[in-house]
């Protein structure tokens, strides 16, 4: 069914999970607690060993800071090899003290703005320590009234803020800069939308790449067109995969529009993101409230794993053709065709012979790992967001 290549890439697929989908997490409203929720990042580092050792996908474990923090880092790599896993990303927080109320890296007040850059200063030396090379921000920051704010002068600020950050990067090092179009923020966002990440990163130097997030988008965007434009400008550092129905993300990858997903990897596939030398990170943002934390990693990285290997079996060749014929319908059906073909039995195939159960998720259910957790981990402080 796959081509050389193809089976290549899948077998090389590597999806990075974050520290937080295995903490408690909820809504604006609640966060909902579960049984076997991990305690500390080494626990967190347990769970996710979990999801790579039943998939083969997921060999990177992003940490979040101040969530993360541990006396000793080199101690937390050691454990994250022994389980067969890397630190991957390191995610920076200025969303949640009170200080950053009105903002953090475009706040108006000095003072704040030195909080948050020394906050992600901090981020860096946790880089240092743990060898990830890609430093994500993610801003809260904006207002939610007309005239609450200067938006220019916040986005001066901004730039003068960020440029400070990645002059303290190492030359192996990224700054990697994420965009939503709205929440917390009602009226403007500081970094809403891709072209504001894009102007940014320029600005700050080659080292400065966009993060898109799959569910940070209005209803009805053209995702697959922005993955597009990003590659062709060099300037695609990370995915951030999750899925949103109305205004809010972090559902499981490709549970509202998995033919969504499959557009956005043949795109992936089309710029080079597969090939060897690509810096771009396939990354997980899926944490919700509600579906357990282990089983709905491993749903979410089989989901991006399933509409890749749908994308590489497009035609390319049959594609271009029909597309440089001006056949509009038989362009479509090249496409429709792969996107409509059943590669799960394929996949578990592929799976088996690599040693890996057909299918992760049964063979979780039955490891009696979730029955384990639960009994071990009364007491303490269950980790979620803001613990």
């Amino acid at each position: 069914m796959f081509s050389t290549q193809a089976i290549e890439w899948l077998d090389q697929q590597a999806i990075e999970v974050p520290s937080w989908a295995y903490g408690n997490s909820g809504t604006r409203f609640k966060v909902f607690a579960q049984a076997g929720v991990p305690r500390d990042p080494f626990e967190k580092l347990a769970d996710a060993a979990q999801v790579h050792a039943l998939t083969g996908l997921a060999p990177s474990f992003a940490l979040h800071i101040p969530w993360d923090e541990v006396d000793d880092f080199a101690r937390l790599v050691d454990h994250a090899e022994s389980l067969g896993l890397r630190i991957g990303t390191i995610n920076s927080n200025t969303f949640q003290d009170d200080i950053y109320k009105l903002g953090s890296l475009a706040h108006a007040d000095a003072d704040v703005r030195q909080a948050a850059i020394d906050h992600h200063l901090r981020c860096i030396e946790v880089m240092h320590a743990t060898g990830s090379t890609d430093l994500k921000i993610w801003l809260a920051d904006g207002t939610n009234y007309p005239g609450q704010d200067d938006m220019r002068a916040r986005q001066d600020r901004l730039a003068e803020s960020l440029a400070t950050i990645y002059e303290r990067l190492a030359d192996d090092q990224r700054l990697v800069l994420e965009y939503k179009f709205f929440e917390p923020a009602f009226y403007h966002t500081d970094v809403p939308d891709w072209g504001t990440s894009y102007i940014h990163c320029v600005e700050l130097g080659e080292r400065a790449v966009v993060c898109l997030d799959t569910g940070h988008h209005a209803p009805g965007t053209n995702i697959e067109f922005i993955v597009t434009q990003l590659l062709r400008l060099g300037r695609l550092g990370a995915f951030d995969f999750n899925s949103r129905f109305y205004a809010d993300d972090d559902l499981m990858v490709g549970a509202a529009d998995p033919f969504q997903l499959f557009r956005i990897m043949h795109e992936v596939n089309r710029g080079g993101g597969f090939e060897a030398g690509s810096d771009v990170v396939f990354m997980l943002d899926q944490c919700h409230n509600i579906e357990a934390k282990i089983p709905g990693q491993i749903r979410s990285v089989l989901n991006v794993q399933e509409m890749t290997a749908r994308a590489l079996l497009i035609d390319q060749d049959a594609l271009a053709d029909a597309q440089g014929r001006g056949d509009v319908l038989g362009a479509n059906e090249v496409f429709m065709d792969a996107f409509y073909t059943d590669v799960r039995t394929a996949l578990a195939d592929r799976r088996e012979a690599r040693g890996l159960p057909r299918d992760p998720i049964a063979a979780y259910a039955a490891s009696g790992y979730q029955a384990e957790i639960e009994r071990a981990r009364v007491g303490g402080t269950q980790a979620g967001w803001g613990a």
